[in-house]
C-alpha cells in the first residue's frame, strides 16, 4: 500500500494525478502547510526539505517498504514501478526527462515566486512582481511552442512531463496571463483538463484547502517558521 503525505497544491496534485492516472490503490495523509503540520517530526523524517508531497511505499523495491520526498522522484518511482507514462527507449525517455526538469527547474519555482510576489507579498514590489510576471509569460511561450508541434509536452504521447506541469498551469490567472497569447498550450491544457484521472486528481484534499489570509497562515508559509534549524 501507498502512503502519500500531501496537500492540495501544485506539487500534491502530480502525485495524486499519476496515482489516479496509474490506478494504483492509495491512502492519503493531509498536511496542512497553513497550520505547520510540514514541521512535525515523524513528517521530517520522510520529508527532511519540510516540503510536501511525501511518499511511503510499504511494497518498494525488493519487497521493502521505501521512503519519498520531491514531487519529480515520486513521479519517476511511480513511473519505474508501474511502467506508464515515462517511455522504455532512451531516446523517447530522455526527452521526456528534459522536459520534466524543465518543470522542476523552471515552471514551478518561478510560476510559484509569481504567485508570491503577485499575490501573498505583504506589499507590491514592482521589480519582483514584473521580473516574476515577465518570466512567466516567457515559460509559457516556450511551452506554446513546443505544444504547436506536439501533442503533448514531451512529443507524441501524455506523459510524466504533461503530469507535471499540468497542476501549476492551473493558476493561469494570477500569474498574469492571458490564454489568448498560448492558444496551442491552452489546446493541450483543455485536453488534459478533460482527462478523467486527472479530474479525481485535483479533487484529492481540495475540500481541505483554504486561502492563506490569516497571519498564522503566513507566517507558517513566509515567516520566520520556515526558515528555523530543525
Amino acid at each position: 500500500m501507498i502512503d502519500l503525505y500531501s496537500w492540495p497544491t501544485p506539487n500534491g496534485h502530480k502525485i495524486h494525478i499519476m496515482l489516479e492516472e496509474c490506478g494504483l490503490p492509495y491512502r492519503v495523509h493531509p498536511i496542512n502547510i497553513g497550520t505547520g503540520d510540514q514541521f512535525a517530526p515523524d513528517f521530517l523524517k520522510i520529508s527532511p526539505n519540510n516540503k510536501i508531497p511525501a511518499l511511503v511505499d510499504s511494497d518498494g523495491p525488493d519487497g521493502q517498504p521505501i521512503s519519498l520526498f520531491e514531487s519529480g522522484a515520486i513521479l519517476l518511482y511511480l513511473a519505474a514501478k508501474t511502467g506508464r507514462f515515462l517511455p522504455q527507449s532512451d531516446r523517447d525517455k530522455y526527452e521526456v526527462l528534459q522536459w520534466l526538469m524543465f518543470q522542476m527547474g523552471g515552471v514551478g519555482p518561478m510560476l510559484g515566486q509569481a504567485h508570491h510576489f503577485r499575490i501573498y507579498a505583504p506589499e507590491r514590489v514592482e521589480y519582483a512582481y514584473n521580473r516574476y510576471t515577465n518570466e512567466a509569460k516567457r515559460l509559457y511561450g516556450v511551452m506554446d511552442k513546443q505544444i504547436s508541434q506536439h501533442p503533448y509536452i514531451a512529443g507524441a504521447e501524455y506523459s510524466i512531463a504533461d503530469i507535471a506541469t499540468f497542476p501549476w498551469l492551473r493558476s493561469w490567472q494570477n500569474q498574469g496571463i492571458d490564454w489568448a497569447d498560448y492558444p496551442h498550450l491552452k489546446k493541450w491544457f483543455d485536453r488534459v483538463a478533460a482527462r478523467p484521472a486527472v479530474q479525481r486528481g485535483v479533487q484529492v484534499l481540495a475540500d481541505l484547502r483554504k486561502p492563506l489570509v490569516d497571519n498564522k497562515a503566513r507566517e507558517m508559509m513566509f515567516g520566520t517558521t520556515q526558515y528555523k534549524k530543525r
